[in-house]
């Protein structure tokens, strides 16, 4: 806020030295049009002191100047005359001086003068007029961004780091202001739905909690019973080939029982992750890359990578667009961690009545062992060394097209790696 002040100062600094300036320009514009024709009159009036009549200078050499009148002396005995010639002086547009010849006084000169009709008074008045209606204009819009924007701003400007931290208890005060009323509401409910979401979250962690100790207890009672049977065998207590034949039996069988836990450990641990949703529908082509330019475009400028995007029809696809999406999002942002930065081609073609949407990034090639395992879950091949990831998202692309009825697929290639995504 105090930033925002300092900007208010400077403005109003700004206006009064561009007032200040203005009324300068203006004053000494004044006074070179009010020299103009004092310089023409003492240029013809050297003229006819060196010796030139007053009836024989050219006075269309001249702007201002347009007439010389004379008063010979012994003309100007007359009161009358002189009355008549020297009173115009007191009107104006006409200034009088002495007419010399051979040093001595042969009578008066009379110059008129033509004169603008701006005045620059009435112009300065306007100019300042002016200046003063934009600064109090841009004064009024300042003042009310400060209040109707900058302030409440300023009053919210915490709860995103306070939401981002977690701390989701609390009321959100509401705005008079009709724009931050509108965020504010929605900012409430999504601090209500962020806490709804957390409180699931817990109660299905502290769920899952429950499932692996009640499936590790229940584990306890087949492992002991292996060890049991494993030590009698070491320990040769069964002194018939049929008793050992049933205690080896029986260690298969609590094996088995043990890998049904197991399995089940492991369905329960996946199931919150990848419990997909998929709205089915149709879209178009051109929402789904528009939405994609609209994320990546600066994206890939900002980290100055090249982006090359395919030209394409646009037609209709069958699926869920924010689910379609998620796939590329995901498909981006492998390019981003695992390519070498230097270009990403998002490229469109059809094949079979499908279409076909192929995002390549340029980098080193990845093993084959690595290529035969991408689409596992929780692998990371042997480029994912430094990089934050948790080997879920090209099994959650490929879960989520296959329940889109469309596929997903790798291509290797010497200078890179192609993901290509199916839709039908």
């Amino acid at each position: 806020m105090r930033k925002y002040n300092r900007i208010l100062a400077v403005f109003v600094c700004l206006y009064l030295f561009l007032a200040l300036g203005t009324g300068m320009v203006l004053y000494r514009m004044q006074g070179e049009k009010d020299r103009a024709f004092r310089v023409e009159i003492n240029r013809i009036y050297q003229e006819i002191l060196g010796g030139t009549h007053p009836d024989k200078v050219d006075l269309s050499r001249f702007r201002d100047v347009y007439r010389i009148d004379t008063l010979p002396l012994e003309e100007a005995e007359s009161r009358e005359k002189a009355d008549v010639f020297f009173g115009d002086e007191n009107e104006g547009h006409v200034v009088v001086k002495p007419w010399f010849a051979d040093s001595s006084l042969k009578g008066y000169l009379r110059f008129s003068y033509r004169e603008e009709n701006i005045s620059l008074g009435g112009v300065m008045v306007t100019v300042q007029a002016a200046l003063a209606f934009m600064a109090m204009t841009v004064i009024g819009i300042l003042i009310y961004l400060k209040y109707w924007v900058i302030k409440p701003f300023n009053r919210v400007r915490e709860l995103p780091y306070e939401l981002a931290k977690g701390h989701l208890k609390g009321e959100v005060k509401q705005e008079k202001n009709r724009y931050f009323g509108d965020f504010l509401w929605g900012i409430g409910q999504l601090k209500d739905t962020l806490e709804v979401t957390k409180k699931r979250g817990l109660e299905l962690e502290r769920e899952k909690k429950k499932m692996l100790l009640s499936l590790s207890h229940d584990m306890k009672t087949p492992l002991g019973t292996i060890k049991l049977y494993g030590k009698a065998l070491e320990q040769g207590i069964y002194d018939t080939e049929e008793k050992k034949r049933h205690a080896a039996h029986q260690i298969g069988v609590k094996a088995e029982e043990i890998e049904g836990y197991v399995a089940e450990i492991v369905r329960n641990s996946k199931e919150d992750i990848l419990d997909i949703r998929v709205k089915m529908g149709e879209f178009y082509l051109e929402e789904l890359v528009k939405r994609v330019a609209d994320t990546y475009v600066e994206k890939c400028a900002v980290r100055m990578v090249e982006l090359v995007m395919g030209k394409y029809e646009n037609r209709i696809l069958r699926g869920d667009l924010d689910r379609a999406l998620e796939v590329v999002d995901n498909v981006m942002e492998n390019a981003f961690k695992y390519g070498d930065g230097r270009r990403i081609e998002i490229s469109f073609f059809e094949e079979d009545y499908c279409q076909l949407i192929r995002v390549f990034n340029t980098g080193e090639a990845v093993s084959e062992n690595d290529f035969n395992h991408i689409f596992e879950s929780f692998f990371r091949g042997t480029n994912s060394i430094g990089q934050q990831g948790s080997g879920l998202g090209l099994y959650i692309c490929r879960e989520i097209m296959r329940k889109m009825d469309g596929e997903v697929f790798a291509e290797r290639e010497v200078d890179g790696m192609g993901i290509v995504m199916v839709f039908r």
